[in-house]
């Protein structure tokens, strides 16, 4: 918020430089982000009155002009022609600075010495509402009379400081020139009051103009109006332009500008109608209906949905409620009669139309916050009062009010010695007592307990330890004593289930992968992207609010999420990608849903690049299983899934039950994600595997006797599995065989067509002596009777 130090000076009185001030509110509470000096590119430019104007003797274009700029008169040449003897203009001395950094010194200009220059309003970067006719070709002249050598600034009041505050959400009712006024007083111990609000008697009886009817008063609690007739549109006066315009506001007329300038001085946003372009001079504050649009000042279609709140006549909405106003009931140059709303609209449903039809207004942020129900009041009278004051139209007598909701004063008691132990202090209860009156409060004493009755406007104070922070603010955070912390300390530990993930975590990073989170909210149309049918999708469970069809349920499978980072990351040229998330997933028990849905914990993995391909991520399986001692309880086989290459897909069984699965992407899933074709994907039920973790290890002495390797080859078909050899083969070496590995696989002209070659390395090995020849052939032979019976295996 912008607060010029000229306004606020109207309520409160300043004795210290606006840094100080700055520093002073930001300790309180209220952070000042930045000082800004207005117009401060502009020095050393007077007010100069012209006493002649003779021609250039060298050339035609050329005047020389005798000026007055009080400490003495000199001699300006300017090509203006607008210049005559007697006006005041603006003059910039020898030495002179003007916006952009331009620099003014003396001169000759055709043989003829200049001293400075005449300025127009376009030098001093002046609009026609920061001086009327300031963006008129040639020299600004000056209207009114001023001493000549008065500073220009001062003479049009360009200068002044503004304060950039940084207002927190709770605390509206800083977001106002007397909201700040109050504060400062508190802060400095002076004095403020509000603006003088005195009526002349209006003409007629509003009853007779306007009618008000709130059919939704949970979403408008309030709703105040007055009638002006005879309105004279036109400028507004310059001293109110220059507090609009000081604010960041640009002023438009009398009308808006009064408004506008309700709106910064009390915080109560305010509108104004055209009473003759509303239908059956009659307004209703009503949800929008069905099918209904409204075009807003801004010269834009809305259209609007029953939830939002609007502000109709009897035939249509022309505004939305606390937001913008409509097209077709503005405030025009034709405008003879208008209608002042000052109201109270709920928070949340401003904020939610706004949000949904992406429209933010000064107005719309400060309802968002929770404004004071009898400042309403305030206000609109308020702007009676200047229309009164600027001659701007006939006040109708009276005003339209419609109250929904209690303008009570809340009431909190408490025993004030707790502030003093909250903050470490030890004040008194007049101490206490003055602080919260100077911030508005009333404020009584009995014994130990203190009641305070709190303003509409303080919301946000609803117990003993708010109060407690109003007091150390303006007290002075730096003046609370240091002291050191005091409570027991007690020792954190991960349960098992962290200790596991952890362990998972570090074990995949060791791998080179990278962790990744998205949302839990997803699209229903992933399930098309990943290939499966509308008639195979899961039961899923929807979100009541969602902020968009694309997160509008709950995920049922993180492979999307997986290829949505995969596919972000290879379209921006990232030439290797592996990540992994540990997130739920949630599987809904029933639909419609009568109890929360189960969220079964859940590993996803992905990964592309140089090297990767189906085996590298099943290794990082394998090594999981290793970790979590389920090596012995994980097989793998053949699966097919439609987001998943068929033939590069397996399933993951834990004791023969299925647990997930892994494989390289389909090549339309590839093109739908746009994506590396060579991407391979897992998702693990992790939840069950940790619940079949086995962490326990034992010691186990290096071997004393050497191993005795020897390798095995042979021919089985197409379809016979790597781990149902491994199996028998394990089963018939018996307790000697030490370890098994598969080393190679072939297919070609010496296999027989629908057969592969699969090769393992066996190593045997006895703990308590050195095997004998007889000893391995006998087992080494068993293993291959076994493969031969139960396999058809065929020995190379």
């Amino acid at each position: 918020m912008l607060l010029p130090i000229n306004w606020v000076k109207k309520y409160v009185e300043v004795d210290m430089s606006s840094k100080e001030l700055a520093d002073k509110l930001t300790m309180t509470g209220s952070n000042a982000e930045e000082v800004i000096t207005l117009r401060e590119g502009i020095s050393n430019v007077v007010v100069g009155k012209i006493l002649s104007v003779e021609p250039h003797s060298n050339a035609d274009k050329l005047l020389v002009c005798k000026v007055d700029v009080g400490t003495e008169t000199i001699q300006v040449v300017t090509g203006a022609g607008n210049v005559a003897a007697g006006q005041l203009v603006p003059v910039a001395l020898h030495g002179s600075k003007l916006p952009g950094g331009i620099t003014i010194k003396r001169g000759k200009l055709r043989g003829v010495e200049s001293q400075g220059m005449l300025c127009s309003g376009e030098e001093l970067e002046l609009k026609d509402s920061d001086y009327p006719g300031a963006e008129t070709d040639g020299i600004l002249i000056l209207q009114e009379y001023y001493p000549p050598g008065m500073d220009i600034k001062e003479a049009l009041d360009l200068g002044g400081e503004v304060i950039d505050f940084e207002i927190t959400s709770n605390r509206p009712d800083c977001l106002s020139v007397v909201g700040m006024a109050r504060e400062i007083a508190a802060a400095t111990g002076k004095s403020w009051s509000m603006p003088e609000i005195v009526l002349s008697p209006g003409v007629g009886s509003i009853e007779n103009e306007l009618q008000v009817e709130v059919e939704n008063p949970d979403l408008c609690p309030r709703y105040l109006a007055r009638v002006v007739k005879d309105i004279k549109i036109q400028p507004s006066p310059r001293w109110m332009r220059r507090h609009l315009a000081a604010a960041g506001v640009r002023p438009i007329n009398n009308i808006v500008d009064i408004t506008n300038y309700v709106m910064l001085e009390l915080g109560q946003p305010m509108h104004a109608f055209d009473l003759d372009r509303v239908e059956g001079r009659k307004i209703i504050v009503r949800n929008a209906r069905p099918g209904e649009t409204l075009v807003t000042l801004d010269d834009k279609q809305r259209n609007l949905t029953p939830d939002m709140l609007v502000i109709a006549d009897t035939g249509r909405p022309i505004a939305l409620a606390g937001i913008m106003g409509g097209a077709n009931s503005e405030i025009t140059g034709e405008t003879k009669q208008i209608v002042f709303e000052s109201a109270l609209f709920d928070g949340a449903s401003v904020r939610m139309t706004s949000k949904k039809l992406g429209l933010r207004s000064e107005s719309s942020s400060r309802f968002e916050k929770g404004l004071d129900i009898n400042m309403a009041l305030t206000a609109v009278d308020r702007a009676a009062q200047l229309v009164q004051e600027l001659g701007a139209g006939t006040l109708v007598e009276g005003r339209l009010d419609v109250l929904g909701a209690s303008t009570e004063k809340r009431k909190l008691t408490i025993q004030w010695e707790q502030i003093n132990k909250l903050l470490a202090l030890n004040l008194t209860a007049e101490q206490i007592s003055g602080i919260l009156t100077a911030l508005g409060l009333e404020i009584s004493v009995d014994g130990e307990y203190m009641t305070a009755i709190i303003p509409t406007y303080r919301n946000d104070i609803e117990g003993m330890a708010d109060l407690a922070e109003e007091v150390a603010r303006i007290y002075g955070y730096d003046r609370i004593p240091l002291t050191l912390m005091e409570g027991s300390a007690s020792k954190g530990a991960r349960t098992r289930k962290q200790k596991l993930i952890f362990s998972i975590k570090t074990a995949l990073t060791g791998m080179g992968m990278h962790e990744a989170i998205t949302y839990s909210f997803t699209s229903p149309h992933i399930y098309q992207k990943i290939g499966i049918g509308a008639a195979d999708y899961p039961p899923v469970v929807r979100i009541a609010n969602p902020l968009g069809e694309d997160q509008s349920i709950m995920r049922t499978t993180m492979l999307p999420s997986m290829l949505e980072v995969l596919s972000h990351n290879y379209n921006r040229r990232i030439e290797n990608c592996s990540i992994f998330e540990i997130n739920p997933i949630f599987i809904p028990k029933a639909l419609p849903l009568t109890d929360l849905p189960d969220e079964m914990l859940t590993l996803a993995m992905g990964e592309y690049g140089e090297n990767v391909d189906f085996y590298t991520l099943k290794g990082k399986v394998e090594v999981l299983a290793s970790l979590l001692g389920l090596e012995d309880k994980l097989t793998f086989q053949p699966a097919r899934h439609p987001a998943l290459h068929p033939g590069r897909t397996a399933e993951l069984l834990m004791d023969g039950k299925a647990i997930g699965l892994i494989g390289q992407i389909h090549p339309k899933t590839a093109e739908n994600y746009e994506t590396d074709a060579g991407t391979v994907l897992g998702e693990l039920n992790l939840q069950a595997m940790l619940d079949q973790a086995n962490t326990d290890r034992q010691y186990q002495a290096l071997p004393r006797y050497p191993a005795v390797t020897r390798d095995l080859a042979f021919i089985v078909e197409k379809n016979v599995q790597a781990a149902e050899i491994a199996e028998l083969i394990k089963k018939g070496g018996g307790s000697i065989l030490e370890k098994v590995t598969l080393f190679d696989i072939y297919e070609g002209s010496q296999i027989p067509e629908g057969h592969k070659s699969m090769a393992y390395s066996l190593s045997y090995r006895a703990d308590d002596r050195t095997l004998k020849d007889e000893e391995v052939n006998k087992a080494h032979q068993r293993i291959i009777d076994l493969l031969e019976k139960e396999l058809g295996a065929k020995l190379r």
